[in-house]
């Protein structure tokens, strides 16, 4: 389970991300995050792992209080914390197994990962995710000669093979057409289904948040707005949430049927 408690940012601007969020998201379930640009999604997530230093509040994952731990445990500490970034975070010049196995850095150590040096069960590994997520035909393609959804599907794996308890995901659909975007966002929630975990996606898309998650928060000027299901997010809430606008069209829910397959993979952008 995570929990966020009082959790809050304030940059050297004087300008506050966060105020005293409190939040809990038990084990297997995902969370869609929404709100207005420069509302703190971002920033919840990594201060949750601490890309950025809280100025105040506490992170706990499970008995774990994050927020408390020195360097040395804070790196043993994000190997439970898989992150999958806006954008992909690849090494271009590497392969597709290459950047797969980058996720095993907090395991194996800086000279093995430098010789390229993996043990025989995380290669396996890499091999069965690659295969789950329909690019074992390329992991030894570079990453640069992928499309934006097949770049996403290499994250997801990454982020997969740290064998995390959590989940963090920022923005996975920014980058992508309304297809992939579906696709990728079908294939995180399957993949959290079928290993127990916990996520936050951070996701500007509300009908696609409504589409796939069971549970959407909406952070305004960094506080909680709204946390509950989706078909809850009416026209008063986007309003509250981002301001006045005609919301109709955004909060219609789009079935999720077969007019948009599950994805092909070896042919999907």
């Amino acid at each position: 389970m995570l929990r966020l408690k009082k959790l809050a940012k304030t940059y050297r601007t004087g300008d506050k991300a966060l105020r005293d969020v409190d939040l809990e998201v038990p084990t297997g379930q995902v969370l869609a995050l929404i709100g207005p640009s420069g509302a703190g999604k971002s920033t919840m997530i990594r201060c949750i792992n601490r890309l950025v230093e809280p100025t105040g509040g506490e992170v706990w994952v499970d008995d774990l209080e994050i927020t408390r731990l020195g360097a040395g445990a804070l790196r043993r500490a994000r190997r439970q914390m898989g992150m999958i970034f806006q954008e992909y975070a690849l090494v271009e010049r590497l392969t597709v197994m290459e950047n797969v196995l980058s996720g095993r850095l907090g395991y194996v150590g800086f000279w093995r990962s430098f010789a390229r040096k993996y043990p025989q069960h995380d290669v396996d590994e890499a091999f069965r995710l690659l295969d789950r997520v329909g690019l074992l035909h390329m992991a030894d393609k570079r990453a640069d000669e992928l499309s934006g959804g097949q770049r996403q599907r290499v994250g997801i794996c990454r982020a997969l093979i740290q064998n995390p308890k959590l989940l963090l995901v920022d923005e996975p659909t920014a980058s992508l057409d309304p297809k992939t975007s579906r696709q990728i966002m079908r294939l995180i929630c399957e993949l959290c289904e079928e290993r127990g975990l916990a996520a936050i996606i951070n996701i500007h898309d509300v009908a696609l948040a409504q589409m796939f998650v069971s549970r959407v928060v909406g952070l305004r000027a960094g506080a909680i707005e709204f946390d509950g299901p989706p078909e809850a997010l009416t026209s008063d809430v986007l309003t509250t949430i981002y301001g006045e606008e005609d919301w109709e069209a955004t909060i219609r829910k789009v079935d999720d049927d077969e007019d948009v397959p599950a994805p092909d993979f070896e042919g999907a952008e």
